[in-house]
């Protein structure tokens, strides 16, 4: 079973949606049970650090994910801001991450000496791939995703870093480290090239 953990925030239909198009079924859910009994699990995001954190402590996820992915190893795919919530912390508010990665989560400069770029960075861009592994499976030679973020991770070990993109600085697009993925576009809108990393996420993982 895959379940797409609702807590208020993300794109969950669009993200079945997708999974259905590709013949993966999955359950938009926030039920404990079905959490625990998940095979696969995507954390969606849409919104702030800290409305996301208060959302998943409200309905008590956050001991009960802690135990999935961190205890039984289940592997998990962060979205957007489910991959910003994975890391210590924010920029963009108080409280603590879910600390799974060695990263925090921080806000883009608006200007680089030679040109100024507007925040959120809103639109298709590119990815470097900067490690082999089955997420990676028979993508296209130049992937690229739709981005719409205004924060981005910085990830302090270095082998975690599983995509790289540019936007006025270097970034980490995606990271994975064990069970755990995270990526900062939205594979969902992003047509044949999110197709193909959702389905490589459930079946080689």
């Amino acid at each position: 079973m895959v379940v797409i953990i609702d807590y208020g925030l993300g794109n969950l239909g669009s993200i079945k949606n997708m999974l259905n198009k590709i013949g993966i079924q999955s359950e938009i859910s926030n039920d404990l049970e079905k959490i625990n009994n998940a095979e696969k699990l995507i954390l969606p995001g849409v919104g702030s650090f800290d409305n996301g954190m208060s959302s998943l402590n409200d309905l008590n996820l956050i001991e009960a994910l802690t135990q999935k992915v961190i205890i039984e190893k289940t592997p998990i795919l962060g979205i957007c801001l489910g991959m910003q919530l994975m890391t210590k912390n924010s920029q963009e508010g108080t409280l603590p991450g879910l600390g799974w990665i060695n990263a925090e989560t921080k806000k883009f400069k608006t200007h680089t000496n030679t040109r100024k770029f507007p925040v959120p960075q809103m639109g298709w861009n590119y990815i470097d791939i900067k490690k082999n592994t089955p997420i990676c499976t028979d993508f296209f030679s130049e992937s690229k995703f739709y981005f719409v973020h205004a924060y981005y991770v910085e990830t302090y070990n270095p082998d975690d870093v599983l995509f790289q993109s540019q936007y006025g600085e270097n970034y980490t697009s995606g990271f994975e480290y064990k069970n755990i993925i995270g990526v900062q576009f939205h594979p969902e809108k992003s047509h044949k090239y999110g197709m193909k990393l959702l389905r490589n996420f459930i079946n080689n993982y």
